[in-house]
């Protein structure tokens, strides 16, 4: 069966861009042109063009026209601990090692600290009664100046009434707030449960992360819940929402005995 000629099309641009002809962020042939370069209808290079945005490879600006993308690299994060700091790429220093690690360039904004009532999702997470005032601290983090992920980590606030006061500070904690616990408070994290959730971009997201506004690139969310001990067992002491991109993050989960060094680079397919 002969393919369908807004494919043929999709795949001619296609491999121009993927060619460099056309370049990362240089503007494609107007609608007129493509009609007339093509000898078709205004309908299939409308399907050719929605094609190749569905997948990421252009995007239309509404009243510019459709543009190339600007391709972005994936960075591979470490989601299990590290056996000898006990740090993940996923958070703090962990993060920033790991990042570094690659040449890469890793930053993070100053947290924006906030004393909020508990909704459920983490009331629940937490053992709090819904409507408690916790403690949230959020950072934005980017890589190579790219918008790359946003955590914020919510805590009950009687950590701060038992001493651990620079949680409220809109400052960053070097040591890693799960170190400062354990220093401050004799705190001690025992384990932690990660849940991923793939969901659409929320319209902060679209804003921050720059991302189709469509949802066709949606945002993988790292659900991480610390545990300690203590008489009535194990008891959730904080929760990290780490929301992650899916067009520049991939990740890796090590079990029992792996090779060292860097894990594998980003994969295709």
């Amino acid at each position: 069966m002969a393919e369908p000629m807004y494919r043929m099309i999709a795949q001619d641009l296609l491999e121009k861009i993927q060619s460099g002809t056309v370049r990362p962020g240089e503007q494609l042939p107007t609608e007129l042109e493509l009609r007339d370069s093509y000898s078709a209808s205004r309908n299939t290079v409308r399907d050719a063009v929605k094609w190749l945005a569905t997948r990421g490879v252009v995007e239309t600006r509404p009243g510019q026209g459709t543009f190339a993308t600007q391709r972005i690299e994936p960075f591979v994060s470490t989601l299990s601990a590290d056996p000898e700091t006990g740090l993940s790429g996923m958070e703090g220093a962990g993060w920033l090692s790991e990042v570094s690690g690659r040449g890469r360039a890793g930053m993070a904004s100053a947290p924006r600290v906030e004393v909020r009532v508990a909704p459920r999702y983490i009331a629940e997470r937490l053992h709090v009664a819904e409507g408690t005032q916790i403690l949230t601290r959020q950072q934005e983090r980017y890589i190579d100046r790219t918008a790359w992920s946003l955590q914020t980590t919510a805590y009950p606030m009687e950590l701060v009434a038992q001493g651990a006061t620079r949680l409220l500070m809109a400052e960053d904690i070097p040591e890693g707030t799960v170190a400062y616990l354990r220093d401050t408070l004799g705190l001690k994290q025992v384990g932690h449960r990660d849940r991923l959730l793939v969901r659409p971009p929320d319209e902060n997201e679209v804003r921050f992360f720059k991302l189709p506004d469509d949802g066709r690139v949606s945002v993988v969310v790292v659900v991480r819940t610390g545990y300690r001990t203590s008489s009535e067992g194990l008891v959730p002491f904080r929760v990290t929402f780490t929301v992650f991109p899916a067009d520049r993050n991939q990740f890796v989960i090590n079990y029992g005995c792996v090779p060292g060094g860097e894990p594998p680079g980003p994969a295709e397919g």
